[in-house]
């Protein structure tokens, strides 16, 4: 029997698009694969969480008006959680609201691939939950090393991708993320 499952969607919001780092390269793409997936967990059943990230001052106070969905997504969230780590699981609730549903099994999205949604996949494993990490559903910028090298974001992902694979999370596309809830629910 498969595990209940819920799509979660880490701090795609208004906030980034006010940091300096924030390139539109990527966005269009993953603003698509997003909402395809947002689409695909609605119409299957899929319990969805909405994180937000957020910070004492800047684009991710409260009072900054940014804590609110990246346009154009659309997402009737089962429910919203804020938080201040990188982790999602970290003083936020959403471990309790997890385990209180029963569901062991976290589909991964969002912004920022290395960091939030990396760290949020990471914790996840080391708590019990099955992962899948959907890569093509996550975006990030690109990234300037120690000795000056600029790491792209398409680069940064597959770093990501890489470490996390049979480790962590199974990599899993959309369809495939979608695809394996739906045999859970059904199973379950």
């Amino acid at each position: 029997m498969s595990a209940k499952t819920a799509l979660i969607v880490i701090d795609a919001q208004e906030s980034f698009r006010h940091r300096p780092y924030f390139r539109e390269e990527g966005l269009g793409l993953y603003l698509e694969r997003q909402q395809a997936l947002i689409d695909g967990a609605a119409a299957a059943g899929i319990p969805m969480v909405q994180v937000f990230h957020v910070e004492e001052a800047g684009p991710f106070s409260e009072g900054s008006g940014f804590v609110v969905p990246l346009s154009p997504l659309r997402l009737a969230a089962d429910a919203v959680f804020r938080k201040r780590r990188h982790s999602a699981l970290v003083g936020s609730g959403l471990d309790v609201w997890l385990t209180e549903r029963g569901i062991r099994r976290l589909i991964v999205s969002g912004i920022r691939t290395e960091q939030c949604c990396e760290t949020t996949t990471r914790h996840a494993s080391d708590l019990g939950y099955e992962v899948d990490f959907v890569g093509e559903a996550t975006l990030t910028f690109p990234m300037v090393d120690a000795a000056g090298r600029e790491w792209s974001a398409a680069e940064i992902r597959a770093r990501s991708e890489l470490v996390l694979a049979g480790r962590f999370a199974r990599i899993a596309t959309v369809e495939e993320a979608l695809a394996a809830a739906t045999a859970g629910r059904l199973a379950a």
